[in-house]
Order: C-alpha cells, then structure tokens, then sequence
C-alpha cells in the first residue's frame, strides 16, 4: 500500500533505535552536572519525553542512585501513586530481586476512608503504602497531594522509604511539592518546576532497575 510519502525511518530494529536516540541524547544535551552514575537516569527520562529542559531540571540526593539499586536488589517494593506508574514499571527486573509493584488509590477501603475524612484517595493511600510497605521504593509521577502527605510522615518519623521518586506533574502544588522534597534527608530523585508525570516516575524507575541487573552482570 503506498500511503503517499518518501519516508523512511533509519532502521526497524528496536535496539538500533534505542542505541541512535541516546546517542542523539548524549550529544544534543551536551555539557551537563549529572555524575556517571546519575546520567543513564537523565537519558532514559529524556527518551520517555523527549524533553531536553525536563531532564536538566532533574535533582538527584547524592546517595539516590545507589539506594535505589540497592532497594531494587534487596527485593523492596515499589510503590506507585497511581495505576499509569504501576503498570509502567517493568515487572520481571523487579521481580528478579523478589520484589513486587503496589498501588493502592484505587481500594474501596482508601476511598472510604478519603470520603469518610474529606481528604484526597492519594493521601489515604500514601498512609496505607508505608504501613504496609516499610523501606519501599515510592513511585509518584501524577499527585502532589501523595507527595506532600509522604513527605509529612518522613518528617514525623513514621515513613523511612528507601527512595523516593517525585516528579508529579501539575499547576496545583507540582512544583511546591518537590521543594519541599528537596529539603528530607532520605534519597530522592525529582525535580524542579510543573513538568513530570508518570511516564517520567516510570522511565526513572525503570532505569535504576536496569542499573541493579546491570550490576549483577544481567
């Protein structure tokens, strides 16, 4: 069938593909502050958006890579905000380790309890993830309320994730968010301004689960 154009892409080849795009990455980001550990995340971020200023607005702890390899490898859960972020997440690296992927805004029992409270789905399942989960890995790419309620209980003492992954997107309190995260002790990946989502929290997490099986030779 001819459809009327000339076009042809480079290669078919899936590999090849990914190979060329961080290759253009690399080259159109140009000099850039991220260290080689860090890197690899700012370009799977990239070709998730394609956004270069998205990926130079990122802000990683010092310690934020290797902790989550170390979580990822240590079987930790992941948790996510929202089902986009769960389903994103590629299971079998996870699983390799042991560990699993949990969302919990959709539960009757969190929506309940949302409604009973006059609060938001995300806050009452941010509370549900960390009594269930101690030491998981948090996932959150679309609420801001999710963050900012798991940022309060790191500071009352009641969450210790192992890394927190914050990039939620959004005009209401996106950006406030993130500041505040900038400001915990524990490890953290966001950054700054409205831009994220969650194909942004999946690309991240996604990378440092790579790293974890590049780590094991696999």
């Amino acid at each position: 069938m001819n459809f009327g154009t000339e076009f042809q892409p480079l290669t078919t080849q899936p590999q090849e593909i990914e190979t060329k795009s961080f290759s253009i990455i690399t080259e159109e980001l140009g000099p850039h502050p991220f260290t080689d550990e860090q890197f690899p995340v700012v370009q799977r971020v990239i070709h998730a958006s394609a956004d270069f200023e998205l990926g130079r607005s990122l802000v990683f702890h010092p310690e934020a890579v290797q902790a989550g390899v170390r979580a990822i490898r240590q079987g930790r859960s992941i948790v996510a905000d929202v089902q986009m972020v769960q389903v994103g997440i590629s299971k079998p690296r996870i699983a390799k380790f042991g560990g699993d992927v949990h969302v919990y805004i959709s539960d009757p029992d969190v929506a309940r309890e949302a409604k009973a409270l006059n609060t938001t789905r995300a806050i009452i399942s941010v509370r549900k993830a960390c009594e269930a989960h101690p030491g998981a890995i948090f996932a959150i790419g679309n609420a801001p309320t999710a963050l900012l309620e798991l940022i309060r209980l790191v500071k009352e003492g009641v969450a210790r994730p192992s890394l927190i992954v914050g990039v939620p997107v959004g005009f209401v309190s996106a950006a406030e968010s993130k500041e505040e995260l900038l400001k915990l002790d524990v490890p953290f990946i966001t950054n700054r301004g409205r831009k994220g989502g969650s194909p942004v929290a999946v690309a991240i997490v996604n990378a440092l689960s790579l790293l974890a099986n590049q780590a094991l030779g696999g």
